[in-house]
């Protein structure tokens, strides 16, 4: 579970306290979209740990992954699009206050835009902001990420990836000491929130080229969930899986598999 103080490096002490007491503001309930119980608060500080826990691993073996996380849509003092706390946004104030990391960025391909994020690190230069997503999708009001790659509905997997790799070039030109990659897939074709027309083999490249270009450049990787939506579900649950095995294969190889370093959480 993560800590309330591990909390409060982003969100407000009243925020905070209103969600984890059930006595939050309804509306402010609905724009989360869920409704408050005790297990709706043990799972949220579940995921934000897990999180936490995939991003002290990348730090020590250069990989961690967390099959949950990817909130990026909860701001400082509110939470939005099932998004209560921002998981990622608490990771990355862990790792500027405990391990003194300088450059962080943030490769956000879910086709939501990463508000919430976008929004936290507006005024941290420390801190890199991609978001590649769909331009008349949800939010509506965007924020302002460092970069931000509005892509028309029914992109197909050639105008994605052409698109992508520029973004990524200006990731690698930060040179980034952490990297985390909100890795959703409701890009997927029939995706009923996405409205992008990406394949399995168009995400599977995708995540070549975040993977094995943070790998080639010795960045330390965490991987969050993310979103998607498809129908039928065992869709998003292959293509959720992909990613990971892709993972594995560039990080586990013999070598750290016999050393007791493979990846980890």
């Amino acid at each position: 579970m993560a800590s309330r103080e591990a909390l409060l490096r982003i969100h407000t002490l009243e925020y905070i306290d209103a969600f984890l007491t059930g006595t939050l503001d309804r509306a402010m309930m609905r724009r989360i979209g869920f409704l408050w119980s005790p297990q709706l608060v043990d799972r949220t500080l579940a995921s934000v740990g897990g999180t936490l826990l995939a991003t002290e691993a990348a730090l020590e073996n250069g990989f961690g992954g967390t099959l949950a996380g990817g909130t990026h849509h909860a701001f400082r003092n509110e939470g939005a699009g099932f998004c209560v706390f921002n998981d990622i946004a608490i990771a990355i104030a862990w790792a500027q206050a405990q391990c003194q990391i300088e450059r962080v960025a943030v490769v956000d391909l879910d086709v939501h835009q990463g508000d919430g994020t976008a929004a936290i690190f507006a005024s941290d230069a420390r801190v890199f902001t991609l978001s590649v997503h769909g331009a008349r999708n949800f939010p509506f009001r965007k924020q302002a990420s460092v970069l931000d790659v509005e892509l028309p509905d029914g992109t197909d997997d050639d105008m994605y990836l052409s698109a992508l790799q520029p973004a990524l070039d200006r990731v690698w030109d930060f040179a980034p000491q952490l990297l985390f990659f909100q890795s959703g897939v409701d890009g997927l074709a029939g995706d009923r929130l996405g409205r992008l027309s990406l394949t399995h083999e168009g995400l599977a490249r995708r995540d070549t080229m975040v993977i094995e270009q943070a790998n080639s450049l010795a960045i330390p990787l965490v991987i969050t969930l993310g979103g998607g939506y498809a129908e039928p579900i065992e869709n998003t649950v292959s293509a959720h899986a992909q990613t990971f095995l892709k993972a594995a294969g560039v990080y586990c190889t013999h070598e750290t598999l016999a050393q007791g370093r493979g990846p980890s959480r």
